[in-house]
């Protein structure tokens, strides 16, 4: 009777790593396990650990995508934050160059408002016409009620116009 002693068993050390070695039926091969060391190991526990490492890997890489895709989507809201951003300065720029130009514009109406009241002979307040040809003589008529040099002597018809 012939004795087989096996030369490597199951959880053995091994140098290179996918080397086979079949003995009496036993199919072992060489992996590195989780913790970085080579080791023999039954087919079936190599078949697992190499089903586990691929799917590790699918769902490192399944993480990835989806950490690329929250990147790009934070990016993106950046982005639109930034143009909301610039929009509502711009709107805001828009305003103040609105209200500067209108308050520009009030200023040179009341400066040419007080331009034209400074540059329009002011009647004295305490005129006396002796009669509507006085009036005429000094460029006054017609002279309208409320007017300096009105009075109801000089207004024949009573309409509040004098020497028409």
């Amino acid at each position: 009777m012939n004795v087989v002693v096996a030369l490597y068993a199951d959880g053995d050390s091994c140098v290179t790593v996918g080397s086979r070695y079949t003995l009496a039926g036993a199919d072992l091969t060489c992996e590195e396990v989780s913790s970085g060391k080579d080791v023999w190991m039954a087919k079936a526990a190599a078949d697992a650990l190499e089903a586990k490492k691929k799917a590790d890997a699918a769902a490192a890489q399944q993480a990835a995508q989806q950490a690329a895709q929250q990147q790009a989507a934070q990016q993106a809201a950046q982005q639109q934050a930034a143009q909301q951003a610039a929009q509502q300065q711009a709107a805001q720029q828009a305003a103040q160059q609105q209200a500067a130009q209108q308050q520009a514009a009030e200023q040179q109406a009341q400066q040419q408002a007080q331009a034209q009241q400074q540059a329009q002979p002011q009647a004295p307040a305490s005129v006396y016409y002796a009669n509507c040809t006085a009036a005429r003589a000094a460029g006054a008529a017609p002279i309208y009620r409320g007017q300096p040099g009105y009075r109801p002597a000089l207004d024949r018809d009573g309409d509040g116009i004098a020497c028409e």
